[in-house]
């Protein structure tokens, strides 16, 4: 079998039918460039979305297993039409389910984790010429429940994919031309990078960037998968994602300003102030597989003291109910939760060498008025949470005072 590309397409390059034909156009040229060629498509534009607006209609707490029964379908949809459109082409190409080629997951409804990849199904239709189609964002579990990979799976199920196929790249064609020091919508001087290191995009990601799923870069990381984020709608180079970002040198401190407006801030409040209590209120989150991102406990005074954290809006809901059941049972005072921040970020492997990046972040914070909520930090980013109204000043701020504007 010749070189292999995975090329993901995600809902805004596939939104309608002049774009999926598209999408066709430039698969059906890859192939005839002599590459065996597996495509993992999103659903179409914000079908997603509108899916999910539906389950509210009916239930503000859909029953998980069923909603990802109803929002794995738009997926089907969209590798169906797909491969309708590379049929009028006159090439051949097959499209399957996650649960048709393998995807085994684990029970963990609306955010699975990939177990294993039975990649024969696949192997067999490349072995015969054809394009093969893959459903993104999907896969099934031992006892065939339907389940999603989580806001962003397709690029998740891509890299799977190119790891056991033993892909050469991994392509993440998206509305954007790669990835960018930070949002351009945001910043209008904001410069797209050429390369940058796994670690650094891992931040990127987790800390807002909308490019790529965190959960694909730390898989592409531990597999070593290149990863090549590109426009769909032309052929220009993007950036790569690799090990070691080539272009680094050691004089750019930052790679880039990420901002995420999509958390909310919950306080526990007069926590007693004794051992075991802040196990046990984490350990009920994660029992329920929320993810708690930034924590801050204050000074105990007279035996209490307050806990804040903060979690994905998405999680709120379930996050709010389960911290009120553990308040009783410790005998807290009560839970309170704030959804206007955001949390903005800065990222780069420079400032594991070059001192007071933290402290010039804050004065720049400072003389732009913005209060600082809450603090942390990793070896290769630090972020804040601030007040969402504040948050694209903060960034276009940041993104100039750290050399990150277009020259």
């Amino acid at each position: 079998m010749g070189k292999l590309i995975i090329q993901k397409y995600g809902g805004t390059s596939v939104a309608n039918p002049e774009r999926i034909i598209n999408v066709a156009k430039r698969v059906v040229a890859t192939k005839k460039k002599g590459f065996n060629v597996v495509v993992v498509v999103s659903a179409l534009g914000d079908t997603t979305d509108k899916l999910i607006e539906l389950a509210h209609q009916i239930t503000d707490s859909p029953a998980e297993r069923e909603f990802d029964m109803l929002v794995s379908t738009g997926e089907q949809v969209s590798v169906a039409l797909l491969a309708m459109a590379i049929h009028k082409l006159g090439v051949e190409a097959i499209s399957f389910t996650g649960a048709q080629v393998g995807i085994i997951t684990d029970t963990a409804f609306t955010k699975a984790r990939i177990i294993n990849i039975n990649s024969k199904k696949i192997e067999e239709e490349l072995s015969k010429g054809k394009i093969v189609i893959v459903a993104g964002f999907q896969g099934i579990t031992v006892d065939q429940d339907i389940t999603t990979l989580g806001r962003g799976g397709s690029n998740l199920t891509a890299v799977a994919l190119c790891k056991a196929l033993d892909g050469d790249v991994c392509e993440m064609n998206t509305d954007v031309e790669g990835v960018f020091t930070a949002d351009p919508r945001v910043v209008e001087k904001a410069r797209k990078l050429d390369n940058i290191s796994y670690d650094e995009m891992l931040e990127m990601a987790s800390l807002g960037s909308q490019v790529l799923q965190a959960r694909s870069v730390i898989f592409a990381k531990k597999f070593g998968v290149p990863i090549h984020v590109r426009s769909s709608f032309g052929n220009k180079k993007g950036t790569f994602i690799t090990k070691e970002a080539k272009a680094m040198m050691e004089d750019i401190v930052i790679s880039g300003v990420t901002c995420n407006k999509k958390e909310a801030k919950m306080t526990i409040c007069e926590v007693p102030d004794r051992p075991g209590i802040a196990a046990r209120i984490f350990k009920e989150l994660a029992e329920k597989e929320i993810n708690v991102d930034m924590i801050i406990q204050n000074v105990s005074r007279t035996g209490y003291t307050d806990l804040s954290f903060t979690v994905p809006h998405a999680d709120l809901n379930r996050s709010l109910k389960t911290a009120r059941t553990v308040v009783k049972d410790i005998e807290a005072d009560k839970v309170t939760y704030d959804e206007d921040i955001a949390k903005v970020s800065i990222i780069g492997v420079g400032m594991k060498s070059h001192p007071g990046v933290a402290a010039k972040m804050f004065a720049v914070l400072a003389e732009n008025k913005v209060n600082i909520e809450m603090i942390s930090t990793s070896e290769i980013s630090i972020s804040c949470v601030i007040r969402k109204e504040k948050a694209d000043l903060a960034v276009r701020a940041l993104h100039s005072a750290f050399g990150l504007d277009k020259k």
